[in-house]
């Protein structure tokens, strides 16, 4: 579908067809958010000076380090910057940020600075919507941020939850997954999904499983931290996981990066294979578009030098695909 030569590790797409990418420089540095232009164009968005690579990573006028990228259900673009330069390494003050951008203008509109829910080694790392409110995983410090889109106002909830930290091994290909200094790699609150009818919030580290908890308890301020804490119970098992999506019908749509497959999974909880290829070497976060077809970005992460043990051996180039799945995303988180 197209490629890249360096690591990404998000897609989303608009209603007439734009193609948005984030790139998290976990292979090496340079663009964060671009837009492929036809001929596999890797065009720097908004334009190169947001996406100047900066050694001291100074927030002012550009990304710090972009993790992710949606279209929200205002059509506009959101991009997630994590706010720190990896994942176990201090948070830039001020980093982390929420930038939407309208895409008749490719001009900014708003910055949700989310400071107010930052621990000194949180990495912000995806959102969803849900109505008046978003919600936010931290992969560096486990917790969850939650939104309110109208006044700004973030709220951190969940704080050092067990089930949002990450407590197993990751696996990638049948090999365990190390970090930099040769340990075993951690991945607190990574992915998350809301189901359709916004009642739920699924949640879980990288290496799993799956938790929920009722949205309702997470919008209201006045819930009692011990309330949220009790309401948060594991929901599925599942693998070592590099993203997720889910459907307007509430299939889960979920990457088992050890067996290099994607997996659907009901609201019944019942686990069918959709689709397994050698070609999907470690599939990210993933995106549904409304006429069906859910694209993967294969990011090959788990073969940068922060997944093996300071070792990198990515195979360029880097591919986005895409399957037919027949049916849209939820209205809720996009369009």
């Amino acid at each position: 579908m197209a490629q890249a030569d360096r690591v990404w590790n998000g897609v989303a797409t608009t209603a007439d067809g734009r193609i948005f990418v984030s790139f998290p420089s976990c292979d090496r540095p340079g663009v964060q958010v671009a837009e492929i232009l036809p001929g596999d164009v890797i065009w720097p968005f908004p334009d190169a000076a947001w996406n100047a690579v900066r050694a001291d990573h100074d927030p002012r006028g550009a990304f710090v380090l972009v993790n992710a990228v949606r279209i929200g259900p205002d059509g506009h673009l959101w991009v997630i910057d994590a706010g720190a330069p990896g994942i176990g390494r201090p948070a830039v003050p001020g980093g982390a940020r929420l930038f939407v951008f309208d895409l008749a203008r490719n001009q900014l509109v708003r910055t949700y600075d989310l400071s107010a829910g930052i621990r000194p080694r949180s990495y912000i790392d995806d959102i969803r919507f849900n109505g008046s409110h978003l919600y936010a995983t931290d992969a560096g410090r486990a917790g969850l941020l939650v939104v309110n889109l109208a006044s700004g106002q973030v709220r951190r909830v969940l704080d050092g939850h067990p089930l949002l930290t990450a407590r197993r091994d990751m696996f990638a290909d049948g090999r365990r997954l190390l970090n930099d200094q040769g340990e075993p790699l951690r991945v607190d609150g990574d992915q998350l999904e809301v189901t359709p009818d916004g009642r739920w919030l699924l949640a879980q580290p990288c290496s799993g499983p799956m938790v929920r908890i009722p949205t309702v308890l997470l919008d209201d301020p006045s819930t009692a931290p011990a309330t949220l804490a009790q309401a948060l119970h594991v929901w599925l098992d599942t693998p070592t996981t590099g993203g997720t999506a889910i459907d307007a019908r509430g299939a889960l749509y979920l990457s088992d990066t050890n067996r290099r497959r994607i997996l659907r999974i009901g609201q019944d909880r019942r686990i069918e294979p959709l689709v397994a290829d050698s070609r999907l070497v470690w599939s990210d976060a993933m995106w549904l578009d409304r006429t069906g077809w859910l694209w993967i970005p294969a990011t090959q992460q788990n073969l940068t030098h922060g997944f093996q043990g300071g070792r990198q051996s990515v195979q360029y180039p880097v591919w986005l695909f895409k399957i037919h799945v027949g049916v849209g995303p939820p209205s809720n988180d996009h369009a």
